[in-house]
């Protein structure tokens, strides 16, 4: 049990750090991609601004121009194998280009990204407008062109990719640290739960056993009295058979207790005192069917049983005798009078399949994964009535499991339930084997 909750603990806490890590990695990633382009387009804006006194000259020479001089204002920032400058007129025919970037898109003011037609080049782009004022224009001046600088993004993309890898094996590799430190630290938080629920069981398992005694003495005296009823005043004669009753109930709510807490104590061996025989299971179903159809009768309820082909299990007979009886009492219970109670035996692989069905009160689906809880009712008030102690599910469950079975429940208020067991079968040639078969 404990193991299972430190695993979902250390994955919740795994969880929770990986979705802290994607987001900060993610924060990461973006401004440092943001800032990339934001250096470049600076760069690419201080390049076009640097070529606008040369527009004039491009626009009258053209290449001839830009092939001749060599000492122009952007001379030291252009890098000629990675931008390029393209001078536009103002219907943004091409005038002129420097570099070896050719890009066939119209000039867009502003920066821009454009991918070229064969989707291989990516370049970054910014466009500035010429405008000029010829001597004595009023009012605004004139648009005559275009400057678009433009470089290959193949840098920002290294640059982005090489963050990537570095973010990725980072997380990586904290996650591992804190899954490491996150596992000693649900060791130490789980300590003292452990602690305080072993002892829990110690004291139940004390307390269960120490008070057999005093109930057993109570049982003798009330048996000794009510076996000489001419010593017993007739108005006490009820109390003795209250007391009776009540002393009862007592000693098998302890004896389902110590059951619960050895099975609790040693979950992992098949049953508590070892002896395990090959038993006819369709004939265990048969005594319990048996055992049962006169309180059936007495409901007025419809009890059937198909128990189909002989099938034979390993196990202790008195235990699963319990955990079938439990079931059966259980739907009897509750399934008021007019209803139908069924057990069902089919085979499936190598398991063997019981089901008990009633259409009784059912379970609202918020309480299903209550029903094996001890000490839990589905009607409290009447299975106080009828001396219910809320252990016989959270039993019939602890007997499934140490006979390397299951048990799965289903159910739909005010129309039923099903409880469905599946134990592990002998195979054809009977072998002696208990399957461990665990959830």
């Amino acid at each position: 049990m404990f193991q299972g909750l430190r695993s979902r603990l250390l994955l919740s806490y795994l969880v929770v750090m990986a979705a802290i890590l994607s987001v900060f990695g993610t924060g990461v990633y973006v401004v440092f991609r943001r800032n990339l382009y934001s250096q470049l387009d600076k760069r690419l804006l201080t390049l076009a601004q640097s070529a606008t006194p040369s527009f004039n000259a491009v626009r009258s020479q053209g290449s001839k121009y830009l092939n001749q001089v060599e000492e122009v204002p952007w001379r030291d920032i252009f890098n000629r194998d990675q931008q390029s400058l393209e001078w536009f007129d103002a219907k943004s025919n091409l005038l002129g280009r420097k570099g070896f970037i050719e890009i066939d898109v119209p000039p867009e003011v502003g920066p821009a990204t454009i991918q070229q037609q064969d989707g291989e080049a990516i370049f970054r782009t910014h466009t500035l407008s010429v405008f000029v004022r010829t001597n004595g224009q009023a009012g605004p001046p004139s648009l005559v062109g275009f400057i678009r600088a433009s470089q290959s993004i193949d840098e920002i993309n290294t640059a982005q990719n090489e963050l990537f890898g570095i973010l990725i094996i980072g997380g990586l590799l904290t996650l591992i640290l804190i899954g490491l430190g996150g596992f000693w630290l649900t060791q130490k938080a789980i300590e003292p739960i452990e602690a305080s629920f072993q002892q829990l069981k110690q004291f139940t398992a004390d307390a269960s056993h120490e008070l057999r005694s005093p109930l057993t003495a109570i049982k003798a005296s009330v048996d000794v009295m009510r076996n000489h009823p001419e010593r017993v005043h007739p108005k006490d004669a009820k109390k003795l058979i209250a007391i009776a009753g009540a002393t009862l109930q007592m000693s098998q709510t302890l004896e389902d207790l110590l059951f619960l807490a050895r099975a609790d104590a040693d979950p992992d061996v098949s049953t508590s005192d070892r002896k395990l025989t090959t038993i006819s299971l369709n004939q265990i179903l048969q005594n319990s069917f048996v055992l049962l159809e006169p309180l059936a009768n007495e409901k007025k309820i419809v009890f059937k049983a198909k128990l189909g082909d002989e099938m034979e299990i390993i196990g202790d007979i008195g235990q699963l005798s319990r955990l079938f009886s439990n079931l059966l009492e259980n739907a009897l219970q509750y399934t008021p009078e007019g209803g139908r109670v069924s057990l069902d035996l089919y085979k499936q692989n190598r398991f063997a399949i019981v089901t008990v069905r009633d259409t009784g009160i059912g379970i609202a689906p918020e309480q299903l994964s209550k029903v094996f809880d001890r000490f839990w009712r589905a009607n409290k008030a009447r299975s106080r009535r009828e001396g219910g102690t809320g252990l016989g599910l959270a039993i019939s469950q602890a007997i499934a499991k140490r006979h390397g079975g299951k048990i799965i429940v289903t159910s739909e208020l005010d129309i039923g339930s099903c409880f469905l067991v599946r134990i592990p079968i002998v195979d054809s040639r009977k072998t002696s084997v208990l399957m461990a078969a665990r959830d």
